[in-house]
């Protein structure tokens, strides 16, 4: 279900064997397989528990998308290897939304070089590989050696963590775009905006329906933004977990 009456009053957080658990009243939750819902971080526990205790009088499941990614970490319901989730991951480089760029108009064409182009040099400095672009249908040739050095960087990652990236990949259609707003390079903010960047520029052409739009946008940074944070708190950094809990 998408909506639930609110069932409980408290919400707080215990330490488990497996890790820390959060606690609806007296009961522990549980994942969609009725496992026991463990997360690997205090800070990552706080992060879910909090989305529970913001709910109203109706828990809003589609809101609360740290809790989902915890449910698909621990259920793992396509049940996929690490390989898996890696590979799936760097395929998105082949279809990568900064990699596709018009001819026409050029307005539009201009935009996408002045735009897209800085994450794209970023991110061949970054990671020492070559991606470039083009206007062709089958988009850019991208070098297997590239491929192959975003396989190795992915697999430093845990399970945990390569979920939530291919949650942000998924909601930005970009690679690129994922791994500069992981790596703190560029906003949540502007990572959405260039992964609108032609339906923006039609709406400043032509207007848009502004109900449907803001909310779109802001769903779409909500998105990517829980992403971000479950990459940070899953990854195996006492310093994000301590700044987090300071901040």
């Amino acid at each position: 279900p998408s909506e639930r009456k609110r069932f409980y009053q408290n919400v707080s957080i215990s330490q488990g064997e497996g890790g820390f658990e959060i606690n609806l009243d007296h009961r522990k939750l549980k994942t969609p397989q009725a496992k026991l819902f463990t997360v690997p971080s205090e800070a990552l526990a706080i992060a879910v528990a909090t989305e529970w205790d913001s709910q109203k009088d109706t828990i809003k499941f589609y809101t609360m998308h740290l809790t989902t990614l915890c449910n698909t970490a621990l259920d793992n319901p396509t049940q996929r290897n690490k390989m898996q989730l890696i590979r799936a991951a760097v395929k998105f480089l082949e279809t990568d939304t900064v990699c596709y760029r018009v001819e026409e108009p050029a307005a539009l064409a201009e935009l996408q070089k002045n735009e897209w182009d800085p994450v794209v040099a970023w991110a061949e400095k970054r990671y020492n590989v070559a991606i470039g672009s083009s206007t062709s249908i089958l988009g850019p040739s991208i070098p297997a050696s590239t491929k192959e050095t975003f396989v190795s960087h992915l697999a430093s990652y845990n399970m945990w963590a390569l979920q939530g990236i291919e949650y942000v990949i998924t909601q930005l259609k970009s690679l690129i775009l994922s791994m500069g707003l992981i790596d703190r390079h560029i906003t949540v903010e502007k990572a959405v905006l260039l992964s609108r960047l032609e339906e923006e520029y039609q709406i400043q052409r032509w207007g848009n329906v502004e109900w449907a739009h803001d909310y779109d946008l802001c769903e779409l940074r909500a998105r990517a933004a829980a992403g971000t944070l479950f990459v940070h708190l899953c990854s195996e950094s006492s310093t994000v977990k301590h700044k987090l809990l300071q901040d």
